[in-house]
């Protein structure tokens, strides 16, 4: 049996690492990360069988497989057994040989497919959250007012099953009560849809959806403070919360603004600046009609009559709410009729309005002003972070769990983040050009 080694690789073998140019980028990636938020096992306890590789060397074997661009476990772990100095570098416990190149037998050394595979779909997540985690708080200490505007926004994500292939002929392709076989956990949902007008275009898939906080700085660019995958079928609203609650976490406070589009134009959304006197600049949603008001605030009806204030309700959405009914019959009686069906049952038209910060914020945010298109145009911040999630292959992951494209999405999001400070060293790096004659 050939043995385990049970230390740390020989000061031949750090040497060769050390001018391994691939072994260099990785140890200079890899230093960027606070890896205590990943626990290994602990050595110096009596444990039965043999000691097994730290988990640290999964995480950083994820990490290589999506900065290598290799899809499939089978291609990362090739990618591994070509590069045996990167392998101890990443950490696994090398199988040691003599007669092997730097003495050990790295195709034994790299983990199995399988092996590899349940890692990729076991990995403790809150692990993976604290390192993306660390990221925020390492660019935080950095970049002191970094969240100040938080940009939401929900990527879909393409499953790896048969009935995404428009190349295959299925019957019933988009029936939500045919489940795919290739992936259980899939749902199906709508990619595209216009909020503005009638005959809105629709397009159907079976997948996920991975919702953001993202914010931007002039020197660093954008990074990712939060992040929450679910299957396809859940709104877009549904992250809000979530990410932003992550996001304040993740930054040690909350974010001023907001800036998001029409699928977010809820009051509760709202509700998460305006007590703060921050600002929530989305994009209004136009699916219902505008509600008519007077310079008061008071709501008008149908004939631009200001309503009648009433009672103070709770309305079933949760928001506290006062009543406005028809001006004609209250407060007092005027006499005039309405052609309303309504006003001839003896009530009129009846309209509630949300009093919660937020409601109020919604109903009288002045989209045409600087301070919200000041605020709306970090909006780009994330599709800037999907633009760069899509080049690392996030939209269409050849994994057939929820677990596994979970996992791959927040490590993703943590490669984007730790390319943020990257870019500013080889900045520094690059000698300054010389001055030329005209």
């Amino acid at each position: 049996m050939i043995p385990a080694s049970p230390g740390p690789p020989s000061p031949a073998l750090e040497a060769a690492g050390a001018l391994d140019p691939v072994v260099r980028r990785y140890r200079a990636f890899f230093a960027l990360l606070d890896w205590s938020a990943v626990p290994n096992r602990d050595a110096h306890r009596a444990w039965p069988g043999r000691t097994p590789h730290p988990a640290t060397a999964y995480v950083k074997a994820l990490l290589v497989k999506l900065c290598e661009g290799k899809p499939f476990v089978t291609d990362l772990r090739a990618y591994l057994v070509d590069h045996p100095l990167l392998v101890l570098e990443l950490g696994f416990r090398p199988v040691l040989d003599p007669a092997e190149p730097y003495g050990i037998v790295v195709d034994r050394t790299v983990p199995g497919d399988r092996w590899l595979r349940h890692q990729q779909q076991t990995l403790d997540p809150a692990v993976l959250g604290r390192l993306l985690a660390g990221t925020v708080a390492a660019l935080g200490a950095v970049v002191p007012d970094l969240g100040t505007t938080v940009a939401v926004d929900v990527k879909h994500l393409y499953a790896w099953v048969r009935e995404n292939n428009p190349k295959e002929t299925i019957p019933h392709r988009f029936d939500p009560a045919r489940q795919p076989r290739g992936d259980p956990d899939c749902r199906l949902g709508v990619k595209r849809r216009a909020n503005q007008g009638d005959g809105a275009a629709k397009e159907y898939l079976w997948g996920y959806g991975t919702g953001i906080a993202s914010a931007t700085d002039p020197r660093y660019g954008d990074v990712v403070l939060a992040e929450v995958t679910q299957p396809f079928h859940r709104q877009d609203i549904t992250y809000y919360h979530p990410v932003f609650g992550q996001a304040a976490a993740n930054l040690g406070r909350r974010p001023t603004n907001i800036a998001a589009d029409a699928a977010f134009d809820a009051w509760h959304v709202y509700e998460t600046c305006a007590p703060d006197g921050g600002l929530a600049a989305v994009a209004p949603n136009r699916r219902g009609p505008t509600p008519h008001r007077d310079p008061d605030g008071h709501p008008r009806c149908d004939r631009s009559l200001t309503m009648a204030s009433g009672r103070d309700v709770r309305h079933e959405d949760g928001y506290r709410a006062r009543e406005y009914g028809c001006p004609l019959p209250r407060p007092t009686p005027t006499g005039h009729a309405c052609p309303d069906p309504r006003f001839a049952a003896g009530r009129g038209c009846v309209k509630r309005i949300n009093l919660e910060p937020g409601g109020r914020m919604r109903a009288a945010l002045d989209r045409q002003s600087a301070a919200y298109r000041a605020v709306y145009r970090q909006r780009t911040s994330s599709e800037r972070i999907t633009s760069q999630a899509k080049a690392l292959g996030i939209e269409r992951p050849r994994v057939r769990s929820a677990a596994a494209v979970h996992r791959l999405n927040t490590l993703t999001y943590v490669v984007i983040n730790v390319r943020a400070p990257q870019r500013i060293h080889a900045r520094a790096a690059i000698p300054p050009r010389p001055p030329t004659l005209c």
